[in-house]
């Protein structure tokens, strides 16, 4: 029996094995996920708040599953993360008095911005490795055109969502963002 098991532990220690599990913060109600996606990278999804903090990007963006999931928020700047599905989109919005700054660390998307809602004149393509930057102002699109989901951060400044915000899906942000 140990002869086959230690075959088959070397295979998902070299295939990157990947756990997750999710624990209830009692203090806020908030719940984090935590995922070891890399050998050594222990992956915990939450807000940290305006603490100092050194993290993987790449390996907590490409772990977030959530539609959007604040990972820090400070007094001028706020960093998420998005997971937009397959034939998704971020939503057409505006940020008056926020830049913004998106990073693409996997997939494909349609970007689309303007001076009004009705009048999105700047459309290009980004895909992994793209960063995308929003003046204050602008209104904006992102579309997944790729066939995965669409893995990005963003950073505000000033932040733009609650500290903690964590929302599952699109929908569930149009609710919670109409309220705030």
């Amino acid at each position: 029996m140990r002869n086959r098991l230690i075959p088959l532990v070397m295979s998902l220690l070299l295939l990157g094995w990947s756990t997750i599990s999710c624990n209830q913060d009692q203090s806020s109600g908030n719940t984090t996920q935590e995922t070891n996606i890399k050998v050594g990278v222990n992956v915990v999804l939450k807000d940290y708040g305006a603490e100092p903090t050194v993290l993987d990007i790449d390996a907590y963006t490409t772990s977030n599953d959530n539609f959007r999931t604040a990972l820090w928020t400070g007094t001028h700047f706020q960093v998420t993360l998005m997971s937009i599905p397959v034939g998704g989109e971020v939503g057409l919005e505006q940020h008056n008095d926020t830049d913004q700054f998106l990073r693409i660390e996997d997939g494909e998307a349609k970007v689309m911005m303007g001076d009004s809602e009705e009048s999105l004149t700047f459309i290009q393509t980004a895909e992994k490795d793209f960063a995308i930057i929003v003046p204050a102002g602008k209104w904006h699109n992102i579309i997944n055109t790729g066939d995965k989901p669409l893995k990005l951060y963003s950073i505000y400044s000033p932040a733009e969502h609650p500290y903690g915000t964590v929302h599952k899906t699109f929908e569930e942000a149009e609710e919670t963002e109409h309220h705030h």
